[in-house]
């Protein structure tokens, strides 16, 4: 079904919609027509206002979750109201310098991101979500360990620093002597690379008959390489902050939905998907419920916003993920200055 476009809504129709979805996102209970009534300037009976909410809820932007409840909008209702009446309210001044002691030039930008990702968790009472550049580690130093006869622990050191193991499988016989000449060719020719330049420059040797080391020692080359190189692909770099959030008293009578979100959450692929959904938007894009079918049986919705380098290149997304009854213009304009906040950061 398609929505019907606010200018094709009456002035009444547009005031008792708007009294209903601002109400729902801040009871999470559905209005019954003699509290819409009590809103200021709209001076009608209870019983004209029922009439509008049955037209409204025939469009379907209105729905009923009992006969003698009162009406919420629906995912659909939802949209119209964030995409055409929605008035957005910008930061206070106390949450954008939450946010903003959080980035600093100080430290590894990963620790500004895991921090800011909590903070804007804090602040929406939501999960927060942020997908860290993908950026691959420039070698430093490798080496080899053996775990059985079968399997070597591969440990990789980045110039930033980190450290991070990789069990992979070990040729056979092979000795411990091979395990440390690989290790130290890998350091020795490597270093300073990235790991795809690494693989492409040890294939250029393997053809061009330049490796110095013997057959043992040059498969836990190629294998360690192979590991390291196709991680990034495979992993997404994702960070999820804030899921006891979405425990809180306003959602526990809804707990399936609850369970499910906090399973999609462990799916990081699918949401580093919907969120890489968002890196072509100029500000915060917003996904609705079952908008994504990700989210079809949870019935939540995220906000996300890209944020980009000092050359102006997209390089990841920061936003929330919580219920479809969001305070959503409290937290689109958040997203927003969280979004912009770090491409500053990203630029100095």
């Amino acid at each position: 079904m398609t929505s019907t476009p606010i200018t094709e809504m009456n002035a009444r129709a547009q005031d008792i919609f708007r009294v209903v979805v601002e109400s729902y996102l801040d009871s999470g209970a559905p209005v019954g027509s003699r509290t819409i009534s009590k809103a200021p300037g709209l001076e009608l009976s209870p019983a004209s206002i029922r009439n509008v909410m049955q037209d409204l809820e025939e469009l379907g932007l209105l729905a009923a979750p009992h006969t003698s409840a009162g009406r919420m909008p629906t995912e659909l209702g939802l949209r119209l109201f964030v995409d055409g009446m929605m008035q957005a309210a910008e930061p206070s001044q106390q949450e954008r310098e939450a946010i903003e002691s959080q980035i600093s030039e100080r430290g590894p930008v990963e620790d500004a991101l895991r921090a800011t990702t909590s903070v804007l968790s804090g602040l929406s009472s939501c999960a927060g979500l942020v997908m860290v550049p993908k950026r691959e580690p420039l070698l430093k130093q490798f080496s080899f360990v053996k775990l059985s006869e079968g399997q070597g622990l591969a440990i990789l050191v980045s110039q930033d620093g980190a450290v991070e193991n990789r069990v992979l499988d070990l040729p056979p016989g092979v000795s411990e002597s091979a395990l440390v000449e690989a290790g130290n060719y890998l350091t020795a020719r490597f270093a300073g690379l990235s790991l795809s330049q690494a693989l492409a420059r040890l294939d250029h040797e393997i053809s061009a008959g330049e490796l110095a080391i013997d057959k043992a020692s040059e498969d836990l080359v190629k294998a360690g390489l192979v590991t390291w190189s196709r991680d990034p692909a495979d992993r997404p770099v994702l960070i999820v902050r804030g899921q006891a959030n979405l425990l809180d008293d306003s959602n526990l009578d809804d707990l399936d939905r609850v369970r499910q979100l906090l399973d999609e959450l462990e799916g990081k692929q699918e949401i580093s998907r919907l969120l890489d959904n968002a890196r072509d938007a100029e500000a915060a894009k917003i996904f609705i419920g079952a908008e994504n079918k990700l989210f079809s049986l949870s019935g939540s919705s995220v906000i996300a916003a890209p944020y980009r380098d000092g050359e102006g290149q997209v390089v990841g997304v920061v936003g929330v993920i919580g219920p479809t009854r969001l305070n959503y213009a409290r937290v689109v304009p958040m997203v927003d200055f969280t979004a912009q906040t770090l491409s500053r950061l990203l630029t100095k």
